[in-house]
């Protein structure tokens, strides 16, 4: 089967806050949709099949709201699919639409979801529960504390210090400041972000994403079909792969004898398996935007040296010289203020997508990086077990 050409021809966000009391869960995913299905001017009878972004739902108190949601976002007499991957969800997600319509078996395919992340009163416990409850269950990990571990390995190994962690906040937060759907836009310094509260070392507040509750859709459809839709500049899909790793986090050198937990080195491989369709050989020079999960200001460095963008260790010295700054940077690194200023953890890899492929179409309002012509979109979920990468551009490989 001759594999299909697939493109982002509609996007649609609701603003990432703590609450959304005005609207219920399925409404919020239905409000996404509309949005999305408005921006490609399509109507939901275009859409043949729906995959479903719900990772988790303890922390909104509903069992399963997939089956709530199939009603609102018009998936009835439809194929539906959901999916859950952890903080990945949003990325393999939108993968699996991407691979609905490459396969050839539909021809357009909406992938929406949402989150409700600070109905729960404490999400780290939520987020506890994925640890073995034998081995490693009585050493209180959580996302925080798991992550604080990575980030005092990757300093030790490259000499980061906390203040240029601290740097990567204040370039989120003044992107987002741009971004009416951020949920954090207030610029902040260096200081603030060193004098805020501090919660498992090397990270404080700030170093730390918000609970956000919002939601997210993108509609793809087939390359033939793009003229029938209002998208005048489509993000084509030119690359997506995805990579796991075993639970356990002592168990990864098994796989891969190279494996190291601070590098994120699981993107080393999902990046070059997408940059391979893509025909990406020099992701520094062929790609101009990179929308990167990033819910700690750890995050990026090691993310951006394993997408080739520079050698280990050398990424928080080129962010210090503004090299991944929005403006007159060698890469526009979370234009929108990515995952540190908005993470609606069911969505979030979902949002990423979107928020590269706006960028793609020529849409992404006062954040618009000038002559974007590929960008990148990755996610991780779990105990950094799920990596995925995509890439999208405004041609199609």
């Amino acid at each position: 089967m001759t594999q299909r050409n697939v493109a982002v021809v509609g996007v649609g966000q609701l603003p990432y806050r703590t609450h959304h009391a005005d609207r219920t869960y399925v409404e919020l995913a239905q409000d996404a949709t509309l949005a999305a299905l408005r921006h490609a001017g399509l109507a939901p009878d275009d859409v043949d099949a729906v995959v479903f972004s719900l990772a988790p739902t303890q922390f909104m108190g509903v069992n399963d709201a997939d089956k709530w949601a199939v009603d609102a976002v018009w998936a009835q007499g439809k194929p539906f699919m959901r999916v859950s991957t952890g903080g990945a969800t949003g990325g393999s997600a939108f993968q699996a639409a991407y691979q609905h319509i490459a396969s050839g078996m539909f021809r357009c395919v909406l992938v929406v979801g949402a989150d409700r992340v600070a109905e729960t009163p404490d999400a780290q416990h939520v987020l506890n529960l994925i640890w073995d409850r034998f081995y490693e269950h009585d050493f209180a990990l959580n996302t925080v504390t798991m992550t604080a571990l990575a980030a005092q390995r990757y300093m030790h190994r490259y000499g980061v210090t906390e203040e240029q962690f601290a740097r990567v906040v204040v370039r989120a937060r003044r992107n987002a400041a741009g971004n009416p759907n951020a949920h954090l836009r207030k610029p902040v310094t260096v200081a603030e972000v060193m004098d805020s509260p501090r919660v498992s070392w090397p990270f404080k507040r700030f170093d730390i994403c918000p609970r956000s509750s919002g939601a997210a859709a993108m509609v793809l459809c087939a390359g033939d079909m793009v003229a029938r839709t209002r998208c005048t500049r489509p993000a084509w899909v030119r690359g997506a792969s995805g990579i796991s790793h075993s639970v356990f986090m002592g168990d990864r050198m098994t796989y891969w004898s190279d494996s190291e937990f601070a590098d994120h080195d699981g993107f080393h491989h999902a990046a070059w398996a997408a940059y391979r369709q893509a025909g990406i050989v020099d992701p520094l020079r062929q790609i101009q935007v990179a929308e990167i999960y990033d819910p700690f200001s750890s995050f990026q460095f090691p993310q951006l040296e394993s997408l080739g963008f520079c050698g280990r260790g050398a990424a928080a010295a080129i962010s210090d010289a503004g090299g991944f700054d929005l403006d007159g940077g060698m890469l526009a690194v979370n234009p929108s203020g990515g995952t540190l200023c908005a993470n609606p953890i069911g969505v979030t890899g979902l949002v990423r997508a979107a928020d590269a492929a706006l960028q793609i179409m020529g849409e992404a309002g006062a954040n618009q990086v000038s002559n974007v012509h590929a960008a990148v979109a990755t996610a991780i979920g779990g105990s950094t077990q799920f990596f995925t990468c995509t890439v999208l551009g405004d041609d199609h490989a």
